[in-house]
């Protein structure tokens, strides 16, 4: 029994730490754009599609060539630039570099996002994360069944009444059942977008493959990064193809792919980045395939609207408040639990002589 007591307790903190984490960062990240300061973050994002394209030309042929270039959004005026080795830059929308770091570690809105999605582990981290926004699943489930045991004494409290450890119990329950709803949506998006199988669960059987189906990419090429590529023609040839789509990003070959990828979002598409994308052969610069997410399948659609509703990629700064609500609540909820857990234990009473 003492070592099944010790196990639950030190299962359930280390579960807390975890919540209280990704809630906490998951606030900040909520409005990263916002706090994100930098030269020329604020500029109005450029629509003109021949200045990207003379920009992009421009950032691929003078000094380092990017591994990927984000493009400017009407929430965040800079392009962001990834290079190997983890190094990076900020640039304005005429190609112009403002900021420049070698590691994340020198940016807080990047090393905040790495442990928000991966703990710094990478894909391990991926697996613990989700692991963790199930274990929040069950919590919450739970503890509204066992909230509504002792529903008649209610009180909402920001904070408990005093810290000891039935009135942390009490306050962990009456405001969990409040933000229960926010706390379902942020973990039950979050484990989706971590294990896709789960979609099964909002889109139906089959749900998963159909989504791997629809989103994967072209057969790979054998072809590797030409030399005096007209980057220019691919952007152009990109707004030809989606004259009303948004320029969102650019990625060179990965994994031998033999295959740069251009992401565009459409005005009818949630998600950040969009999913119409266009593939270009890596050693011509010639399209090969091209996506219209306004064409996929409406399972794919739903599944896509799953990332914009997790980090408040919609709705404005109403929504964003809202999410701000249940990062707060998930990371006093999680620290509270991780205090009763493993520092405010029971005393057992003494034996008798």
């Amino acid at each position: 029994m003492r070592l099944l007591d010790s196990l639950h307790r030190w299962t359930g903190g280390i579960v807390g730490l975890l919540l209280a984490v990704l809630g906490l960062t998951g606030l900040f990240l909520v409005h990263r754009d916002s706090l994100t300061f930098a030269p020329h973050a604020g500029d109005v994002r450029v629509t003109d599609m021949g200045s990207l394209a003379a920009t992009t030309q421009h950032l691929m042929t003078t000094g380092p060539m990017p591994q990927s270039i984000t493009y400017a959004s009407d929430d965040f005026g800079l392009l962001r630039l990834a290079y190997k080795g983890g190094k990076g830059a900020y640039a304005d929308q005429a190609g112009a570099l403002v900021m420049q770091w070698d590691s994340q570690w020198q940016r807080p809105e990047l090393w905040l996002f790495d442990l928000h999605h991966h703990l710094f582990m990478g894909e391990v981290g991926d697996t613990v994360i989700g692991l963790a926004a199930l274990c929040g699943l069950f919590f919450v489930v739970t503890g509204v069944l066992l909230w509504w045991r002792t529903r008649k004494t209610f009180a909402f409290r920001l904070w408990p009444a005093r810290m000891s450890r039935s009135s942390i119990v009490r306050h962990h329950r009456d405001l969990g059942i409040v933000v229960a709803p926010l706390l379902l949506l942020s973990l039950m998006t979050g484990a989706i977008l971590i294990f896709r199988p789960m979609a099964a669960i909002l889109f139906g059987p089959g749900a998963s493959a159909q989504i791997d189906r629809s989103l994967a990419a072209p057969p790979p090429r054998d072809a590797t990064l030409g030399k005096d590529l007209d980057w220019a023609a691919m952007i152009r040839t990109a707004h030809a193809r989606f004259p009303d789509a948004q320029l969102r990003s650019l990625s060179l070959p990965r994994k031998k792919s033999g295959l740069i990828t251009i992401r565009m979002k459409r005005p009818q598409e949630w998600l950040p980045n969009g999913r119409t994308t266009l593939w270009f052969a890596a050693d011509t610069g010639a399209l090969v395939d091209a996506r219209d997410a306004a064409q996929l399948p409406g399972t794919v659609r739903g599944y896509n609207m799953l990332y914009p509703l997790h980090a408040a990629k919609v709705g404005g700064l109403a929504y964003r408040l809202v999410m701000s609500l249940s990062g707060l609540a998930m990371a006093l909820l999680g620290t509270l639990a991780v205090w009763s857990f493993w520092f405010k234990r029971p005393r057992k009473p003494a034996p008798r002589r």
